[in-house]
């Protein structure tokens, strides 16, 4: 008796503990419940290449993987679509464009040596760009589409013109000796990007700040072809360079342009060309109406069980109903603890579970029944029944996990969140079942008036031996 009271006193604190972790942390919603952005990314072959391969695309998708990693989104989806597509779902992402910017970007980076006698041409040039992308921002809400197609073509010239003043080093310093890139902030509202390199990247950029400090040529950063930032390296560097392998881009950024710019700096190249071929954004009240038909159909589900249980089973029917709320409340919890996304395959995962879970209560209660046909006393008939139910009950939960593994491990986006909820659910209901509902039906017949045989099996014919143990 008093084994029963402290695992009831456990129960208690865990559905005590459960309830304060719902309320205070709230359980993240997929992009099918929460809205959010789907982009499908077509990949290109190269230049001299006949047809993308499945190493290509598997390339693509790492680097992809690693730029939206780099924008924070939670619980992504990132899948292959075909042979030559990859579909991205990012839920809570209300600004497809960003996304687009940064997972469409090539971030070819590299670090050019400004030709001798430019410096009066730079100037101008750049100048005249900056006249040219105030013009730019001026035309964004405007419907002239002729002056901004004027003014991009007029920013192409100006582009190219810049980048002829200057010349690759031999080798090329660019981005595959990148070893990290992020934002910081500088003085007042201005973000700059910092750099590391890799030892190699190091060495080549001491020896090309060498070769300009003191000279007035400038150091030309670009991203993509596009002069991005061009600093002057002072003459105190004429004798060794800038050592120790990093540097800074500065541009004027803001924080959101430096952190794009440091994912797709760290991303790295795509290996292949490629282009967002459709944007999708799923509004919240797709998502609201996802929701309610689903707690519709989970709570008219879960009323049918409890019904059944106390119809068929009576007292343990009634008891497997209180077991089976604390087992919703104790998944629920654990949902918001592991930070599950929660996609309607997830919700179908959960109720499914539920199922789950009455089933074991089901062995216990019928296995119970068997042994009070028998001729046992209660006593040793529930005893009886959890003890010889639990093989089942083990073997059931173990190879319903094992499938919910091998569709984690080879499944993708919405059938892992199926898995995954799954297999929680299992794993609690296996709890409750052994548990909650094993010491909240001893703890029923250690009550006088709830040792009736016929509250556990009904129309049963009590034998001598069990009436006397009744009494």
């Amino acid at each position: 008796m008093q084994r029963q009271r402290s695992l009831l006193a456990l129960i208690l604190v865990l559905l005590i503990a459960a309830i304060v972790v719902i309320a205070k942390i709230p359980v993240p919603l997929g992009l099918d419940l929460r809205g959010g952005s789907q982009l499908t990314i077509q990949v290109k072959p190269a230049p001299g290449m006949k047809e993308i391969t499945e190493r290509d695309l598997e390339g693509v998708q790492k680097v992809v993987e690693g730029r939206i990693n780099g924008l924070g989104v939670s619980e992504p989806v990132i899948q292959t679509v075909g042979k030559d597509k990859i579909l991205v779902q990012l839920p809570g992402v209300n600004d497809p464009e960003q996304a687009e910017r940064v997972l469409g970007g090539t971030a070819q980076l590299e670090f050019r040596l400004q030709k001798i006698g430019t410096e009066t041409q730079l100037f101008a040039f750049q100048s005249s760009r900056a006249e040219l992308k105030a013009k730019q921002a001026e035309l964004k809400n405007s419907n002239d589409q002729a002056a901004i197609t004027k003014n991009q073509e007029e920013l192409q010239k100006n582009n190219q013109a810049i980048a002829e003043l200057f010349e690759s080093t031999n080798p090329p310093l660019n981005g595959q000796y990148l070893k990290d890139a992020y934002g910081e902030p500088t003085q007042g509202n201005n973000w700059n990007v910092a750099i590391r390199f890799e030892p190699k990247g190091g060495e080549l950029f001491a020896q090309l700040t060498k070769n300009l400090a003191g000279t007035g040529r400038s150091i030309g950063i670009f991203l993509d072809n596009e002069l991005i930032s061009a600093p002057v390296v002072g003459p105190e560097f004429a004798a060794t360079g800038i050592t120790g392998g990093a540097a800074v881009i500065t541009g004027r950024f803001t924080p959101q342009e430096a952190n794009d710019l440091g994912v797709q700096l760290r991303g790295g190249a795509l290996p292949v060309p490629v282009e967002i071929a459709e944007i999708r954004t799923v509004g919240a009240t797709l998502g609201k109406d996802s929701i309610t038909s689903s707690i519709y159909a989970g709570a008219g589900g879960l009323a049918l069980v409890l019904i059944f249980m106390v119809v068929y089973y009576r007292l343990p029917g009634l008891i497997a109903d209180v077991a089976l709320l604390v087992y919703a409340i104790l998944t629920w919890a654990s949902f918001a603890l592991l930070g599950v996304t929660l996609t309607l395959p997830g919700i179908a995962g959960f109720i499914l579970s539920i199922g789950m879970a009455v089933d074991a209560n089901v062995l216990i209660f019928e296995r119970t029944r068997e042994e009070l046909r028998a001729g046992k006393s209660l006593y040793r008939s529930v005893e009886s029944g959890f003890y010889r139910a639990f093989s089942s009950i083990l073997d059931g939960n173990v190879t319903t996990v094992i499938a919910c593994a091998a569709l984690f491990g080879l499944g993708a986006g919405l059938v892992k969140g199926f898995a995954l909820t799954l297999a929680l659910g299992v794993a609690v209901s296996m709890f409750t079942a052994i548990t909650c509902s094993r010491t909240l039906l001893f703890l029923a017949i250690s009550i006088p008036s709830l040792k009736k045989i016929e509250l556990f099996c009904p129309k049963l014919p009590v034998s001598n031996n069990q009436a006397e143990v009744a009494r």
